[in-house]
Formats: structure tokens, sequence, C-alpha cells
């Protein structure tokens, strides 16, 4: 690696080497993925498989929607399955007095 006196350059040509350097590292990351993706998918075409068929295996699986349990009282399409944190409409709901069943579709 060759010395380079910062401290010499002017503010334009140090903004200059700061782009340079950031695209020299784009470049070295592009290749260094290039590198890797030759080396997994050929591990893979050894083994009888494709790359795609193999990433397919890492996609998270989605559970379905589940099925809604409580219903806005003034609008009939706001819903809540049950799961996760109660919705402010019934927190406050609740909060008034009310009680859970009274949501229950």
């Amino acid at each position: 690696m060759s010395n380079l006196d910062l401290d010499a350059l002017s503010l334009g040509e140090l903004k200059q080497l700061e782009k340079d350097v950031a695209k020299a590292i784009g470049n070295f990351e592009e290749r260094q993925k290039a590198a890797a993706f030759e080396k997994v998918d050929a591990l893979a075409k050894d083994l009888g498989y494709s790359l795609p068929d193999l990433a397919e295996l890492s996609v998270s699986r989605k559970r379905p929607a589940s099925t809604p349990k409580y219903r806005h009282p003034e609008n009939a399409e706001i819903t809540w399955s049950g799961r996760g944190r109660k919705p402010a409409w019934l927190a406050e709901a609740i909060a008034g007095g009310k009680s859970l069943e009274d949501f229950a579709i």
C-alpha cells in the first residue's frame, strides 16, 4: 500500500479520493459475492441441485392469515384475530368498561 500524505491534499482531492475508495470497496464486494456465488453454485451442481432449488428452502414460510375473532363495532372491516397486541380501538373500549366478549364475532 502506498503512503499517501492526506494532509497535503485539498478538500476537493480528499472528496474525490473518498468517492474513489467507496467505489473500489463496492467493486471489491461485488467481486467477492460473485466468487462466492460461483463456489456455491458449483457445490449445488455437484450435489445434483440447482442454486434456485436450494434457495427456495431458505425462504420463510408464512403462516396463513388468522381467522378474525373480534370485530370493531362501528366498522365491520376492522377485525382482530386475538393474536398479538390488542388494537388501540379494542384496548380503549375495554378500558371504558366493555368486555372482550362484546366484540366477538
